[in-house]
């Protein structure tokens, strides 16, 4: 479907776990936007303009205006449109969830980092990462132990915040992820894989090319799990 040119524009790159979040948010609030995926390697012009830091995600909203944050583009789409309530759990409350997203992208993305890129760091740093990694995930096993989510009953910020970051986690090692004794967390995960939601931020779409008009992104009103 082709974009208008009034619509948000979202620069995205679909294995990001930051630009996985950004759009599980943008699909669950329906907020519909002309997505451009980006070639990491090869940078447009377009993006740098818009966010100089030239990371994904980015969400260039129709008056101008630009959101450069994954956290702040979940909460922008959120505020407009939560239908199943993620910034309501049924326990816990978004000051609560926020302390343990910032957690997830401070301590843990730095021990995933060394985890997934051993070859980049010291033998003394990667096991160090690897030690701060099965501490972090034994932890959230624990919080999901009681229903399955981190926050209450249902799906809320923090799941969908935290799953991306868990999902590259197993994906380095699968048949050790396989192997810990993480039943909830490994459910908890495994949900949100099989969901229609997860396949429809998944889905692939043809790297921009700057003078084109990305596909239109928006949700087809699927369920969160």
């Amino acid at each position: 479907m082709t974009a208008s040119s009034h619509l948000p524009i979202l620069y995205s790159f679909r294995r990001c776990p930051y630009a996985i979040r950004a759009r599980l948010a943008l699909a669950h609030a329906g907020l519909a936007c002309e997505l451009r995926e980006i070639n990491l390697k090869s940078k447009p012009q377009a993006l740098l303009d818009a966010s100089p830091k030239g990371t994904v995600p980015v969400l260039q909203l129709a008056d101008g205006k630009v959101i450069e944050q994954s956290l702040e583009i979940m909460l922008h789409a959120l505020h407009g449109n939560d239908p199943d309530g993620w910034l309501a759990p049924t326990q816990g409350g978004l000051d609560e969830m926020l302390a343990l997203i910032a957690r997830n992208d401070g301590f843990f993305k730095q021990a995933l980092d060394r985890c997934k890129y051993p070859e980049r760091h010291g033998a003394e740093e990667v096991n160090q990462a690897q030690a701060d990694a099965l501490t972090w995930l034994s932890a959230l096993n624990d919080q999901l132990q009681e229903t399955g989510y981190l926050f209450g009953l249902n799906p809320s910020l923090a799941d969908m915040a935290l799953r991306p970051f868990v999902r590259q986690y197993a994906r380095i090692d699968e048949a050790q992820w396989h192997e810990q004794p993480w039943p909830h967390l490994q459910d908890w995960l495994q949900r949100w894989i099989d969901s229609a939601l997860f396949a429809e931020v998944m889905e692939t779409y043809p790297g921009w090319t700057p003078g084109t008009t990305g596909p239109t992104f928006v949700s087809e009103s699927v369920e969160s799990d």
